[in-house]
């Protein structure tokens, strides 16, 4: 009997190519476009830049609309402006006013694009087996005590990091057409199949199409108060704290200091943001909550050493894990680690399998 993929087509390259992967394998595939703009936050229109979340957005639904006829499956919107409202962009501003740094892609996956949507559609009576992606990574099971996500085959383009909130049931059901691909092979396909536009066209740059977060924030958060060093010295004042991120060194106009200074830490209640020099920010440990484990608890990678990814663009580095429960997870590097990040989260690999995540609560 023919399986049923539903599909999150956005209009790009990778999503087309992940359908029509799909097509050629024997699946019936059904397209799901997101729709999440609801016209609530005050957003510039910028030519020429794409994004999640914008006033284009119905360019980009059109899009997904063309490619879907152009494959010959069907295509459905799926409105989830509400959920993302919720889940994602205030998720955002409150850990953003609590001095911590959330990914919001990582926080979409989980709650939007493989959780309300799939939820929403079901509810308008689409039924499906499987949900694919165009998202680079790969899906082994090879038990519950190995990693069922996997780094996609092309390492630049890998995205388990921004997968690894998702939970084990949820990957059971998952396809990832692209991840034994490379890019440089999708896109020569693309255009070998007659889909040149496609292969040159931009990726979306941010989750938020003007690439401003500031826009989601208003003047109650743009409150000044003091930079101060570690032992209490005001240096300057800053523009109010969801500007600033741990590590952060540009746009702090803070001059006549002895070495450059980065963004230690930032303290919402008394509205202050320290300032140190670089040699301050590194960390042995890392003290994380809300732990995502992808293996089972008595999996033996547990107690061996692991790569851990304190934020996406971090190479990783050998860790050990400490302690572990459901809700508390603390790491320990072999090396110091510079600027791990309240809010960001952590990712644990064996190999090039996701083992844990979890978001970070404090680095020692």
């Amino acid at each position: 009997m023919q399986k049923t993929v539903a599909l999150g087509l956005s209009g790009g390259v990778d999503s087309a190519l992940a359908a029509w992967k799909l097509l050629q394998d024997g699946y019936r595939v059904i397209a799901l476009t997101m729709s999440m703009w609801d016209g609530s936050v005050d957003m510039p229109v910028v030519e020429g830049r794409s994004g999640c979340f914008g006033p284009n957005e119905a360019l980009g639904i059109a899009d997904a609309k063309k490619l879907a006829d152009r494959l010959g499956i069907e295509h459905v919107v799926v409105p989830v402006a509400k959920e993302f409202s919720e889940f994602v962009l205030e998720y955002f501003r409150g850990e953003y006013r609590s001095g911590r740094t959330p990914n919001p892609c990582v926080r979409c996956n989980q709650m939007i694009k493989f959780g309300a949507m799939l939820s929403v559609a079901k509810k308008m009576g689409i039924d499906f087996d499987y949900f694919a992606t165009g998202h680079y990574a790969r899906i082994l099971d090879q038990g519950e005590n190995f990693p069922i996500l996997w780094r996609a085959f092309d390492t630049f383009k890998d995205q388990s990091y921004f997968l690894s909130r998702l939970s084990r049931d949820t990957f059971s059901k998952v396809i990832f057409p692209l991840g034994e691909m490379k890019k440089e092979n999708v896109k020569a396909l693309a255009e070998k199949m007659g889909w040149v536009e496609l292969s040159v066209k931009k990726e979306s740059q941010d989750f938020l199409e003007c690439g401003d977060y500031s826009v989601l924030f208003d003047e109650r958060d743009n409150c000044p108060g003091n930079f101060v060093d570690t032992s209490g010295k005001v240096l300057g004042q800053h523009r109010g704290i969801v500007h600033y991120t741990i590590g952060q060194r540009k746009g702090l106009n803070i001059g006549g200091q002895k070495e450059p200074l980065f963004v230690s830490a930032i303290d919402p209640k008394s509205n202050q943001v320290v300032l140190s020099p670089k040699s301050l920010l590194f960390s042995t440990k890392v003290f994380a909550r809300n732990v995502n484990l992808l293996v089972s608890e008595n999996s033996p990678l547990l107690h061996a050493p692991l790569l851990a990814r304190i934020r996406l663009g971090h190479a990783g580095a050998l860790a050990n894990i400490v302690s572990l429960t459901p809700e508390c997870l603390e790491i320990e590097f072999e090396t110091p680690q510079f600027a791990a990040t309240l809010g960001q989260i952590v990712v644990l690999y064996s190999e090039d399998g996701v083992v844990a995540s979890a978001i970070i609560e404090r680095a020692e």
